[in-house]
Formats: C-alpha cells, sequence, structure tokens
C-alpha cells in the first residue's frame, strides 16, 4: 500500500502578502475599518472557509465518499463494462449499466492509480483500492453533518484588500475560484494576513438565483440562512434516500414514470404491468396507461410516517396498485416502494415517453430518421441478427424500404387502430418475420416498442450524421482498404488472420454496403452500420460462409484511428469474449 502525497504550490500572489513599513508602497484606495477586517476565530471567516471547501458528493457513486472526489478521467469497470469516466455525464452511464438489471449485484471497479482531490483542495495520488479506502476512513460518517457549505456559492472574481497592523492597505488580492479562497482564508484563520472583503458581493444559490450583498453583517446572515437550504446529498453512496414528502411530491410530478418491476405477496406481476406509464397530477389524480393504450385513473397522496414517506395509491381497477407504499429508496431517476408481505414496485422517470399517442405522431417519429431493428423476437426464436447493419426507412406514402447490402428494398407499411391502441403492419417482400400486427406498447422520440401476443420487436431511431463520434467512425471507415489482423475468440488466438483471412480484404461502402473481395472466388456483399446506443457499435452482417460469418455481430468499439479499429464482444458479465481488430492495407 503507497499513497503518494502531491502539495499544490501555493499561488504567486501569496508572496506579495508582505507586511511593510515604507509609506510609499501603500495604494490609494479606501482604508478598511478595524470592524471590516475578517477576524480569523470569527464565525462569518468559518463560513467563507465552509463555502470555498471541495464538494465531493457529485461522484460517490465511485468512491462512496462526500470529503474527496475522483479527478477525472478515470477508467472504471461497472458491472464489468470498462467505460472511461471524463465528465460527470459520466456518473449517469454508471447508472445506466446498474440499473439494466434489479437482480444483480452492482459492482464498480477502480482502474489504478488514481488521484483525488481532498476537501482543502489537495491533491493525492492513490495506487490502490486499500489506500483509497483508508483515506475514506477519514470522512465524517454517511449522513452526517459536515462543514462544508453546498447551497450557495460566491460569483467569482472577488478581491480582498490585505493592510498592516496600522490598517494601511499594501495589497489588493483577486480571487478566482473556490481552491483560491480556500488557501486565502486559511492564511486569514493562520493569522498569517490580515485582510477585508471589498463589496459588493455576488452570491449564487445552489439553485441559479443570485443575491448581492454590500457587507460583512450581510454576507454572515445570507450564507448562514441558506446553509440548511437545499439538500446536500452527502450520504455515501449513489442513492438520493434523503429526501422529504416535498421533495417526493415534486419529483413524482416532474415527469411520467415507467413501472419497470411489480411484486405483490411475493410473487412476480412484471410481465403483467412492465412499461405501464404512471402521470402524477397536481390535484392528486394519477393516471396509468396500460400497454394497450386504455388509460386508468386513480388518486395519489403522501405523507411522512415512523417509517418515513409513504404514497398511497387508489384504483378502481387497478388493485395491485391499490395499496400505501413506503418509499425506501430514490435513485437518479428512479424510486423504489415496498409495503410487508413481499410487496414492491420500481419506477423509472422518463421525460422523453409518450403519453398521448396518436397516428399523427407515430407517422411523424417514423418518418424522422432510419430505424434499427435492435430486438425481434418471433415464436420464441431471435430473429434480430438478421437485420444487423439493415435499417428501416419509413416513407410518407405509407412506402417503407429496407436497407440490404447497401439498397433499399421497397415494401408497405400502415398504421391502424386496436382499442384503444395503434398498431403496425410492415410488409416485405421476404421477411415474414416482420409481416405482423405489432401493437405499439412503447413510444418515445428515439425508441418503440411492439408485442404481437408473444412476439417483440424492439426499434431504435438512427439519424444520419446526427451524432460526431459515429460520423468520425463513418469518415474513417470508408476511406481506403482494410484487411482483419486479428481475431481472438475466448482470449485464446484460434484463428491465423494469414490463414483465414489471408488475401481478402474489405470495402466499407457510404451507401452502407461492405464490399468483401476473395482473392480466389471473387466479390461478396454485406451490410455494416455503425451508431451509438449506451456506446459506439459496429454492425457488420455478413452471407453465411466461411470464415466472415463468424463476424457477423454487433460489436463495440474499444478503438478506432485513421488506420486501426479494435471491436469487442463482451459477455453478460462484461468479459471480453471475442476481439476484432481491422487495419487499414497499405
Amino acid at each position: 500500500m503507497k499513497t503518494k502525497l502531491r502539495t499544490l504550490l501555493l499561488l504567486p500572489f501569496f508572496a506579495l502578502l508582505l507586511f511593510t513599513s515604507c509609506q510609499d508602497e501603500v495604494i490609494e484606495i479606501t482604508e478598511p475599518t478595524e470592524a471590516e477586517a475578517l477576524v480569523a476565530t470569527s464565525e462569518l471567516t468559518s463560513m467563507i472557509s465552509a463555502t470555498s471547501k471541495m464538494d465531493g458528493s457529485a461522484d460517490n457513486i465511485i468512491d462512496r465518499a462526500s470529503c474527496l472526489s475522483v479527478k477525472l478521467p478515470v477508467t472504471v469497470k461497472a458491472n464489468g463494462i470498462e467505460i472511461i469516466i471524463d465528465s460527470k455525464e459520466g456518473y449517469k452511464t454508471i447508472e445506466a449499466i446498474f440499473n439494466k438489471f434489479e437482480d444483480d449485484d452492482d459492482k464498480l471497479e477502480i482502474i489504478f492509480p488514481i488521484t483525488v482531490t481532498l476537501a482543502d483542495h489537495d491533491e493525492v495520488v492513490i495506487e490502490n483500492h486499500d489506500a483509497l479506502e483508508n483515506l475514506i476512513k477519514t470522512c465524517h460518517g454517511e449522513n452526517e453533518e459536515d462543514d462544508d457549505i453546498e447551497c450557495i456559492d460566491f460569483q467569482y472574481p472577488i478581491s480582498f484588500s490585505v493592510y498592516n497592523a496600522d490598517f494601511q492597505v499594501i495589497n489588493v488580492v483577486t480571487v478566482e475560484s473556490d481552491r483560491q479562497l480556500y488557501q486565502f482564508i486559511r492564511r486569514v484563520m493562520d493569522a498569517e494576513v490580515f485582510a477585508s472583503l471589498n463589496f459588493p458581493v455576488t452570491m449564487e444559490y445552489s439553485d441559479g438565483s443570485t443575491i448581492t450583498v454590500n457587507n460583512n453583517l450581510e454576507l454572515h446572515n445570507v450564507i448562514k440562512e441558506a446553509k440548511n437550504a437545499c439538500n446536500e446529498d452527502d450520504n455515501n453512496d449513489y442513492h438520493d434516500d434523503d429526501f422529504t414528502k416535498e421533495r417526493l411530491d415534486n419529483l413524482l410530478k416532474m415527469c411520467p414514470w415507467v413501472v419497470y418491476e411489480v411484486n405483490r405477496d411475493q410473487n412476480s406481476l412484471t410481465d403483467t404491468y412492465l412499461e405501464y406509464v404512471m402521470i402524477f397530477k397536481e390535484d392528486g389524480v394519477v393516471k396509468v396507461r396500460k400497454r394497450g393504450g386504455d388509460i386508468l385513473t386513480g388518486s395519489w397522496s403522501t405523507r411522512v410516517t415512523d417509517h418515513g414517506v409513504a404514497i398511497k395509491l387508489e384504483f378502481d381497477t387497478l388493485v395491485d396498485f391499490s395499496l400505501e407504499w413506503f418509499v425506501y429508496e430514490i435513485e437518479y431517476g428512479r424510486i423504489k416502494l415496498y409495503t410487508e408481505g413481499g410487496n414492491k414496485i420500481i419506477l423509472k422517470k422518463n421525460c422523453d415517453v409518450v403519453v398521448d399517442i396518436t397516428k399523427e405522431r407515430i407517422e411523424s417519429y417514423l418518418q424522422e430518421c432510419l430505424w434499427r431493428i435492435a430486438g425481434l423476437s418471433v415464436n420464441g426464436i431471435d430473429n434480430e441478427k438478421e437485420y444487423i447493419g439493415t435499417p428501416l426507412k419509413f416513407l410518407p406514402n405509407n412506402e417503407v424500404n429496407i436497407r440490404i447490402n447497401g439498397e433499399f428494398v421497397a415494401g408497405t407499411y400502415e398504421i391502424g387502430v386496436r382499442n384503444a391502441g395503434f398498431i403496425l403492419r410492415i410488409t416485405l417482400e421476404g421477411r415474414p418475420d416482420l409481416k405482423l400486427e405489432w401493437l405499439i406498447t412503447f413510444l418515445e422520440p428515439g425508441l418503440i416498442k411492439l408485442e404481437n401476443a408473444n412476439n417483440k420487436m424492439v426499434l431504435e431511431r438512427h439519424c444520419l450524421r446526427a451524432d460526431s463520434d459515429v460520423n468520425y467512425i463513418e469518415d474513417v471507415l470508408v476511406v481506403g482498404t482494410w484487411e482483419v489482423t486479428k481475431y481472438e475468440d475466448g482470449l485464446v488466438h484460434v484463428q491465423d488472420p494469414t490463414e483465414n483471412f489471408a488475401g481478402y480484404t474489405i470495402n466499407f461502402l457510404e451507401t452502407g454496403r461492405i464490399k468483401v473481395t476473395d482473392p480466389n472466388a471473387g466479390i461478396t456483399a454485406g451490410s455494416w452500420l455503425a451508431y451509438r446506443n449506451n456506446g459506439l457499435f459496429l454492425g457488420l452482417l455478413f452471407a453465411n460462409e466461411a470464415p466472415f460469418n463468424e463476424l457477423t455481430f454487433r460489436w463495440r468499439i474499444k478503438e478506432v484511428s485513421p488506420n486501426k479499429i479494435e471491436l469487442k464482444d463482451l459477455s453478460s458479465t462484461g468479459e471480453i469474449e471475442r476481439l476484432l481488430v481491422l487495419e487499414k492495407k497499405n
């Protein structure tokens, strides 16, 4: 176990904070009074210090500690899937992976070494897990009150007048960040510097609103009032379970909620209620949209109990939901409810889901972009593999095209009505598995889910040239000729490219066609599609002939450069099962 401490150098302006009796060096500005000076042991000075401390709660999903923050970028493995976190948006990616399955044990592995920033803005290099755990032990206990203030911040820059014992100003120091402010105030608290804050100063609350203060007393009162005005969420995990009735009410009314899991009397009813959509209204009315389009109306209310916040749901027909449920966990975009006897409901917030579905809206969504068949199960057989790299294009005149080997094959489609819902009929020659009356059960701008008895299909939107990363991949692939330089199965080299792929060349055409040139048998064709889906992927579809038939797959892109692309096939646990490397031929 080895921990390296790297102490940040004090900023150069501290070298100027020297006391002098030379009157020539006094800056001609209004002299502060002794009452305006920051006293080393005063409550105001401590408040300014607490406001400038580093808040480490935002990345608790990684380090589970609010008194430190992992410096980005950092590489982690979430349930075995390796990802690089280079912004705060990456925390949501980890949660999305954790939320994918309810019955698994979520695991996060940090790839060391890492650098962490402490509450005092010092940085520490951590070499391994044990060193990190030892450092975390120095934090406040979970949900204990800490001494940082997160509900209000200074708007920078601000400035301080520095003066000598006779209250003559000898310097003006400008501060432009929390780190600079914290370091400067530490010198004030250690009686190394005598200073006063130059007013007016603008303070910003956590909700983005601001207030201007004009003296020490106003600043003291504003910070003191704001200290507990927001939820600092300092619990050392990524769950948001320190909530109130008001927060729960506001959260429920913010967006629709999609049913993800239901258990009653220890029996799973998830298949029955999956993807029902709940809309909580201001007037205590809750509406539920069933997958078939029917709307059920009930009532909801919340109250505080000895066991926490509870929500009461009442329906005439939806009896499995009609209980008083206790809220036992709120995570990012998800609420878990329970009652005794093995009853549980899990809801996921979805601000994009369409509740008021109309024929015109469905047609508008379909015609905006191409659509990938991301999932297809017919008669218990998974047919999705047959549609890799072959997106659908819906046209205004009820014509639908499917892109195969770079060319569009025409068919027809129709939006119909079934009871309170809508169905999609697709007719394409040679594609009987699509020629069903598909009930639209779930709709949002980029996702459509459909059912026909026990058959299921998932369509995901694919807009051309709309993603800069996908654009880059496409631009790289369509230039030049490529060849297979590595293919590993199970991390054991079982196929020698010089024997199995020797002499073959690959061209990626802008039309979505793959041209494979066999030195012995001529040219064969396939389809390709680069896209994003919680990561970047390259879909490859080849004819059912060796050796390229083994490469038909939705490959996750591991690395891409102008002359090389590495692709990986992950197992259900996130381990790499296969590795494919293509390089540009000289």
